[in-house]
């Protein structure tokens, strides 16, 4: 009965290798065809999907040059654009339109919890133009209570918190930057 269990712990051993690796090989292959994608955007214009079944597409590009980030943001901050890379949200605020950008803890957005107050960052349009920015504020909020408040001209980076966590919360970890 347990002549093979060798080759029996083998083959169970290989599985759980190829599954464990699979994710982050599929996570740094949807970051080649997503910087494609925005390629074809600064140098065509239009939206350009990363991979035909996609249902979002790069609309911009974030980097932190001190910290060596370097992101492409995509349409919408759903669930499926989220799992491959930070969402763009567009809201209309409190005084004008903001620009809001979120994204996981534990992967694209984990840098947020190394920023300070003063850090740069800046993010690329769709037109090829960089937008600076400086941080400004960091600071925890209730989403089950506190109302985000947006203003126009400032990038708001949202994040589930704290960034330990292996649950998720009504605690949000949020950015405000300026324009520099």
């Amino acid at each position: 009965m347990f002549k093979h269990w060798r080759t029996l712990v083998l083959l169970l051993s290989l599985g759980l290798a190829t599954k464990a690796l699979w994710i982050p090989a599929k996570a740094e292959l949807a970051q080649l065809l997503i910087a494609d994608a925005w390629q074809q955007t600064l140098s065509q214009g239009g939206e350009h999907r990363p991979w035909p079944w996609a249902d979002t597409w790069p609309v911009a590009r974030l980097q932190w040059p001190t910290g060596n980030i370097d992101q492409w943001v995509l349409a919408g901050s759903f669930g499926s654009s989220l799992a491959f890379g930070p969402g763009l949200s567009r809201s209309p605020g409190v005084h004008g339109p903001a620009t809001v950008i979120a994204g996981h803890r534990d992967t694209h957005f984990g840098f947020l919890q190394k920023l300070q107050r003063g850090d740069r960052l800046r993010l690329q349009g769709r037109d090829g133009s960089w937008q600076h920015y400086r941080v400004s504020q960091l600071a925890v909020r209730d989403s089950s209570r506190d109302l985000l408040q947006l203003y126009p001209g400032q990038l708001t980076l949202v994040t589930c918190y704290p960034f330990a966590s292996l649950q998720s919360g009504p605690l949000r970890y949020v950015v405000r930057l300026i324009k520099v």
